[in-house]
């Protein structure tokens, strides 16, 4: 797949609190997404509620919010640092959570910000039993 030119600057959704045993991986992956986002000259935003996860280490973002993770959090992040791409697929069902509410909002579209990952309409199937 050719690298996308119109991303620059991504607004990464972490995972939050990891009880011991669980959830690793939305860190790990997060943190490799950030690795190669930042490694290939895209500008990287991380909101994180978890300052003990290996996504908030300051190599991997430009910027690094240490904040809850809800939608005013978030919306204030979008629009001090206008990313055009939100990543929300690797914080979990927090992330999918958020991303989705600011989407359906109309919030992402009014900012520009394209949500990038797993499509709406994939999320919202994989979470209604029906749709499903």
């Amino acid at each position: 797949m050719p690298k996308r030119s119109d991303i620059k600057k991504v607004l990464v959704i972490g995972s939050g609190p990891i009880v011991i045993g669980q959830a690793a991986e939305f860190d790990y992956a997060g943190a490799q997404a950030c690795r190669v986002m930042k490694s290939e000259g895209v500008n990287v935003v991380l909101c994180n509620s978890n300052p003990a996860t290996i996504m908030t280490d300051k190599a991997l973002a430009d910027e690094i919010y240490l904040e809850p993770l809800t939608e005013e959090t978030l919306k204030r992040i979008i629009i001090k640092e206008k990313p055009d791409s939100l990543l929300a697929s690797l914080g979990g069902q927090t992330g999918l959570t958020m991303g989705c509410k600011l989407a359906k909002s109309g919030f992402l579209e009014e900012h520009g910000v394209k949500l990038i990952g797993s499509k709406l309409v994939a999320i919202d199937r994989s979470e209604d039993r029906e749709l499903f």
